[in-house]
């Protein structure tokens, strides 16, 4: 057993040690998962009882290590509520991913009794995705931890994220982790060398042809030039300060300056971060705004401009217009409030987008109205559970000049799927807006910043990120990070980027992966089931 508990512990660490934003380490996600795989082996083959529960418990184990390790920082966005009721809350994003991780080795397990072991293996992939797409579905989501992540600062071996997104590379780590371990228990068990061989070879095209043909498309591809000339700000505004210590209008003016310092006549946009406006704005009656208007006249020297920027704005309605509308102390009246992108010109015109991918628990309420019971709860916590409202789709602003931008806020930027939708309705850039000052000069905001690459890759669209507090930073379409700031410093960076009109695959066809192996999970599921309700019946 003691065996076995440092065998699930080793795999922990392994996968934290290959995890970003470490350079140079990311090879152990091929070996990572391999003492897990012969811990639940060494207990399948063992004559000891409740062999479910001790795989499922001693992977919880592993993955728990992995997990808290990699996102200790999510403790530090917490501590405004009281570290001591902090600890208790941070316990559940670093313990749901592991139970759901625990599950999925379970179902292998329960897979394992009623058929073969490369049958089953195959089911836990399958389970494992399974996991990953639930958790970038459900209401409780928090994606963060998906494997394909992890090659986010290797990004010139997974340039086929293009067709596949990172589930494809979730499938390649199982694959290689796979054919290690089966190499290793054909040793172990004295398999014959020609089936030993073939699993080697097997192991040897799997790692080499994924990983030749990255190199090759990192190192051939071009890309179309159609330049615009962008400017990222970094105001670093202390993000507990920016509510209650700074005026909002001397937050705008310190944008405007560190703007204006580095802009030129050519300039299409301006890229604020998240919550840049701090002040409540009501989107009903924003030409007459006192922040809109003084946006408008620092726009007024740049003739073809565009302020992209973050705001906190709100909506009213004369009835409850939305399933989200809280009432007022007016009666017959309500309202909704958004963490909105916006972007405004020299005209009149004014776009909104609303954070449509929320953080569960902060922004949003999981699993609304069945939980309605806890919003007091998180009130009481210092949280805004269940305050703001979003978008069912995501969204495209478009300058005066046609241009595409795909208004990205803060968490938004883990789903590959969703920003490849405002792709594929004519976004020719992506902008990221967030404030990870929250997070403390962590690897929470490297990591970040290192998924945001793999956004790049997947739509072959430059990334244009502006950081409250940093890092900010322009990423070409290879996934490379052309330009960024310094973590905690106030200033303003620019880049001609090439727009690109181009739909890869991936944009078009989405997270094909997952789905697919979302339905052999349940087909998996549902021989398990059937498996035991013939067993009941026999008895």
């Amino acid at each position: 057993m003691k065996k076995n508990i440092l065998l699930s512990i080793f795999s922990g660490l392994l996968l934290w040690i290959a995890w970003p934003p470490t350079p140079y380490t990311t090879f152990l996600l091929f070996v990572g998962f391999v003492p897990m795989l012969i811990m639940m082996e060494n207990i399948i083959q063992s004559h000891v009882g409740k062999k479910g529960k001790k795989i499922f418990g001693l992977t919880f184990l592993g993955f728990f290590i992995w997990n808290t390790l990699c996102i200790y920082w999510v403790y530090n966005s917490l501590k405004m509520i009281g570290p001591i009721t902090a600890i208790p809350i941070s316990l559940i994003p670093y313990s749901l991913g592991p139970l759901l991780m625990a599950t999925a080795c379970w179902l292998y397990y329960r897979l394992r009794r009623i058929t073969n072991r490369g049958l089953s293996l195959f089911g836990l992939v399958c389970f494992w995705i399974g996991y990953e797409y639930l958790h970038q579905t459900w209401d409780l989501n928090f994606p963060w931890m998906t494997l394909g992540n992890g090659f986010a600062v290797s990004h010139q071996w997974i340039q086929w994220y293009e067709y596949t997104g990172v589930y494809g590379g979730t499938v390649w780590i199982w694959i290689i982790n796979i054919l290690l371990f089966l190499i290793y228990t054909g040793l172990r068990e004295g398999k014959s060398k020609a089936l030993r061989l073939s699993l080697i070879v097997a192991f040897v095209l799997a790692l080499i042809l994924p990983l030749s043909y990255s190199l090759y498309r990192y190192h051939t591809y071009q890309e179309q030039p159609n330049p615009s000339n962008i400017v990222v700000a970094q105001p670093n505004i202390d993000p507990y300060a920016k509510v209650s210590d700074i005026p909002t209008g001397k937050q705008i003016n310190i944008l405007t300056h560190i703007s204006d310092s580095i802009g030129q006549p050519n300039t299409e946009f301006f890229i604020w971060p998240e919550t840049a406006i701090s002040d409540q704005v009501n989107e009903n009656r924003i030409h007459s705004n006192n922040y809109f208007l003084q946006i408008q006249h620092f726009l007024n020297k740049y003739k073809n401009g565009n302020v992209l920027t973050g705001a906190e704005t709100f909506k009213l309605y004369d009835t409850r217009a939305t399933k989200t509308a809280s009432p007022t102390d007016q009666p017959n009246q309500f309202y909704d409030n958004f963490n909105t992108a916006l972007n405004i010109e020299n005209s009149a015109e004014v776009q909104f987008y609303h954070k449509s991918k929320l953080v569960p628990g902060a922004e949003s309420m999981p699993f609304g109205d069945a939980l309605s019971f806890m919003k007091p709860v998180f009130e009481h916590l210092g949280g805004a559970t269940g305050s703001y409202a979003g978008q069912p789709e995501p969204g495209v602003f478009y300058s005066q000049g046609g241009i595409g931008v795909d208004p990205v806020i803060c968490y938004e930027s883990i789903w590959g799927e969703y920003i490849a939708e405002s792709v594929h309705k004519g976004a020719q850039f992506i902008a990221i807006i967030t404030n990870d000052g929250w997070w403390e000069n962590t690897s929470g905001k490297d990591q970040h910043l290192d998924y945001a690459k793999l956004r790049a890759i997947e739509t072959r669209r430059w990334v244009c990120r502006s950081a409250n507090t940093g890092i900010s930073a322009f990423i070409n379409q290879r996934g490379d990070i052309v330009q960024r700031t310094k973590w905690w410093v106030k200033t303003a960076i620019k880049q001609d980027i090439n727009l690109n009109s181009d739909l890869t695959f991936y944009v078009l066809y989405g997270d094909y992966i997952p789905r697919a192996g979302c339905v052999l999970a349940v087909i998996g599921i549902i021989l398990i089931l059937g498996t035991g309700i013939k067993r009941i019946k026999k008895i």
